[in-house]
């Protein structure tokens, strides 16, 4: 997607009958409404469920849709399943008090996803850091010679070498804790749709999946790290992480919900301070680089379509004037490099929670009023300034 997207042309590649329904049938909401842009993210997803948690308490925000890439679609696609089956589950309460208690559902849907997964963090990563050993407040992988062993092993042999029967403990975690009628009934029914992106392996082009479209697998594809596992294929078509096309992709939330503000929550740093000399840090810097290069450039066309607006260069009634709010905490998360990322001990997921929670509370208290009104960052500044000369 090069540009944002008018108003009322739905694109080809996101549409569904319950997803323009969806939009059609929202019911009113309580709180101030948003859409959310959830990035990928590794084990660092835990940082979004804990802002997520924050977002869901009685004092935060409606959603009008989701989008998300990798554990940010995984994120979204829990939360959507424990909202729906809570809603369902009480059909004969008012609307407010069926909102409530399936925003109640939701969050302990994503508690018991982040528990599993640290249940089972073995079968993900052969290390451990364990809450009560000597490492307990060193949450880095690299600290141990077996990660660098690792990173080279797996770029000189390819999954499909290493992993020939395509073993993957994700997918037995997913079917416990997502749902997949209740995400089609999100998207028809309870004014939610989400948005999961993945990238063809033959096109290179992302794909979204939503609706009826969304099952298991389109999440499997949305989070395979094409090192790690083998391409997932849906239709004939292989599909690696989303992350490489869309980390998240934005144009599905302008293109299929009714409101102009959008809130990302950023997992990936735009910046290093520090200048990468080992190889891994370089390929490390290098992943996040690419990772944020679609967000970045819908960043830039949402921008140069804002300043036509402002100067009354393009009909209004065509394009939206995007509200743009984000929620992230590179200081917070900056001692955890990207080795950190397959650790899922659950000290290491707690304290990534409490990030993310503290850093939703502290962004609605300071930008909720923003809401409906204005942008609560500089698009510019933060996604496209320009090194010094």
């Amino acid at each position: 997607m090069s540009r944002p997207t008018p108003r009322k042309s739905p694109s080809p590649r996101t549409t569904g009958t319950a997803a323009r329904k969806a939009t059609k049938a929202a019911p009113q909401r309580q709180r101030p409404v948003v859409d959310l842009a959830l990035q990928g993210g590794g084990s660092h997803g835990a940082f979004t469920w804990g802002v997520l948690d924050r977002l869901l308490d009685d004092d935060g925000l409606d959603f009008s849709g989701l989008s998300g890439t990798s554990a940010g679609a995984l994120n979204g696609a829990v939360l959507l399943s424990g909202y729906v089956q809570g809603f369902e589950g009480h059909a004969t309460a008012a609307f407010a008090e069926r909102d409530a208690l399936a925003r109640r559902s939701a969050q302990k849907s994503l508690h018991d996803f982040w528990r599993d997964v640290s249940q089972h963090g073995p079968l993900f990563s052969p290390l451990s850091i364990q809450s009560n050993g000597i490492f307990k407040n060193q949450f880095n992988f690299d600290q141990f010679p077996a990660y660098q062993w690792l990173n080279v092993f797996m770029r000189s042999f390819s999954p499909y070498e290493f992993n020939p029967l395509n073993l993957n403990p994700l997918k037995d975690v997913l079917v416990r804790h997502v749902d997949v009628e209740a995400l089609h009934k999100g998207c028809a029914h309870c004014g939610i749709p989400l948005f999961v992106t993945a990238t063809s392996v033959r096109t290179g082009q992302a794909r979204v999946f939503t609706a009826e479209e969304l099952t298991v697998d389109a999440l499997m594809a949305s989070a395979c790290l094409p090192f790690v596992f083998q391409a997932v294929e849906i239709d004939g078509e292989g599909y690696w992480d989303g992350g490489y096309t869309g980390n998240p992709a934005i144009y599905p939330l302008v293109y299929n919900t009714p409101v102009n503000d959008i809130l990302l929550v950023r997992l990936t740093p735009l910046q290093r301070d520090d200048h990468p000399t080992r190889s891994i840090d370089i390929i490390d810097r290098l992943s996040e680089i690419t990772f944020n290069a679609s967000l970045i450039a819908e960043m830039r066309a949402i921008s140069f379509v804002k300043r036509l607006l402002k100067e009354d260069k393009v009909d209004p009634g065509r394009y939206k004037n995007l509200h743009l709010h984000m929620v992230a905490d590179d200081e917070g998360l900056a001692p955890f490099n990207a080795s950190s990322k397959f650790n899922t001990d659950w000290a290491f997921l707690q304290e990534l929670h409490r990030l993310g929670h503290k850093a939703a509370d502290a962004w609605l208290a300071a930008h909720r009023d923003d809401i409906g009104t204005r942008s609560s960052f500089d698009i510019e500044s933060v996604f496209l300034k320009q090194p010094p000369a």
